[in-house]
């Protein structure tokens, strides 16, 4: 499942253009760590959203515990804890669109699973990158939208032509009946 933003602004600097994939893993005892990775050849930014963490069917009562390992803004590896769930007491946390940039490392530290983690996977470019097609298509489909928004220009005037025409309904001027009940 994918949906794709792109927006193009008349003046400034070119904005980006988002792609959007449903992202998942499975840690458990047989797959202790998962790894997210891009190809560094690619310019664009890749990120991973989390949602949610949670215990999967068959997990035991006991403590299993995800941390992750990502860059930092230095570009430096830092391994923090991100999740400490237990059967009992806390199955599941969400987190609330954690965004973190690839390549990111999830690894189960305790507890053998299975944990699921859930989110999005945001391929994010300037417009000069071409994630969706062609330049030559992009620039046919911005000079089809421009020849429907004069097309809409036309269907307007015509609009206000008939608006003219029409009179509006004068309600008729009735006498109020008063009802008087005594109760």
């Amino acid at each position: 499942m994918s949906g794709f933003i792109s927006s193009t602004a008349a003046q400034g600097p070119p904005s980006p253009a988002i792609e959007s994939y449903l992202f998942g893993c499975e840690l458990s005892s047989k797959t202790k760590q998962y790894t997210f990775e891009v190809n560094e050849e690619d310019d664009a930014v890749h990120l991973v959203c989390l949602q949610t963490i949670s215990l999967g069917a068959g997990a035991k009562d006991e403590h299993n515990v995800v941390e992750v390992t990502a860059p930092n803004y230095q570009n430096k590896e830092v391994t923090v804890p991100l999740a400490n769930l237990k059967l009992s007491c806390q199955p599941m946390v969400n987190v609330g669109y954690f965004e973190i940039e690839a390549p990111v490392t999830f690894r189960l530290t305790s507890g053998s699973g299975p944990v699921f983690i859930s989110g999005r996977h945001y391929v994010v470019a300037s417009d000069d990158e071409d994630l969706s097609g062609s330049e030559e298509e992009m620039e046919d489909e911005e000079e089809e939208e421009d020849d429907d928004d004069d097309d809409d220009d036309d269907d307007d005037d015509d609009d206000d032509d008939d608006e003219e025409e029409i009179t509006p309904i004068k309600p008729a001027k009735k006498p109020l009946k008063t009802l008087s009940r005594t109760f």
